[in-house]
């Protein structure tokens, strides 16, 4: 009778310790489960059929934690998509693009941009954002708008980082001027072979045409600023 009381006690020990609260390292690590389950979810069903209780599921994660964080699921993906913005961004921190004339550099940060655009999980997010769009306007807007932003003010940096190392003075690159001038290289060099990708493209193939569409797109870009048709 003692050996089996002692046997249910350690087996009732060790339910309980498995109910009790998770290891240090998972609960520390909660925010990026949550996020990273809910990426999964909404680019596989859309914002529409992901449940929190599939995310919840799939971080190791109460329903309850979830709320504590996102109060819905807009609220989440708003979330999940500017971690994906930061991510691409973030890699532009301290990089200097390579090259030995302006047009090397511009260039370069063009092809280095939709290189990592076009990988990972940035034109399935914006496929999602697109496709719920008629139903949830102000998510739509909202998170393109953070994206752009984002987006803008990393590239503009770059450009005025290129446009003083090389002596560019002219008047596009001006620090009044530069947020349009950064508009415009955006238009020329990343909207195009973006716009193409979410319309289905291959990302593949697309990849395969980043080198000369760059090109053709920068040196039309510098001509333009040269020749005082950027305002």
């Amino acid at each position: 009778m003692t050996d089996t009381l002692s046997t249910e006690k350690r087996s009732s020990g060790r339910r309980i310790g498995r109910i009790g609260r998770p290891r240090r390292e998972l609960a520390g690590k909660v925010d990026d489960r949550i996020l990273d389950a809910a990426r999964r979810a909404f680019i596989k069903r859309g914002l529409a059929g992901a449940s929190i209780d599939e995310i919840a599921s799939m971080a190791r994660a109460g329903k309850p934690t979830i709320y504590a964080r996102f109060p819905n699921k807009m609220a989440l993906f708003a979330a999940v998509v500017m971690r994906n913005v930061v991510t691409v961004t973030g890699r532009f921190a301290g990089h200097a693009p390579s090259g030995t004339t302006v047009e090397e550099r511009l260039t370069n940060l063009g092809a280095t941009m939709l290189e990592w655009a076009l990988a990972g999980d940035t034109v399935d997010l914006m496929r999602v954002a697109i496709s719920e769009a008629n139903r949830f306007p102000d998510l739509a807007d909202s998170v393109h708008g953070m994206a752009r932003r984002c987006g803008e003010e990393t590239v503009g940096r770059l450009l005025s980082d290129v446009a003083q190392s090389d002596g560019l003075a002219l008047p596009a690159f001006a620090p009044e001027r530069l947020a349009t001038t950064t508009q415009f290289f955006m238009d020329l060099v990343f909207k195009p072979m973006i716009m193409r990708a979410l319309f289905g493209e291959k990302l593949k193939a697309l990849r395969a045409e980043i080198g000369p569409h760059v090109a053709r797109s920068v040196a039309f870009f510098l001509a333009a600023c040269r020749h005082g048709g950027v305002h």
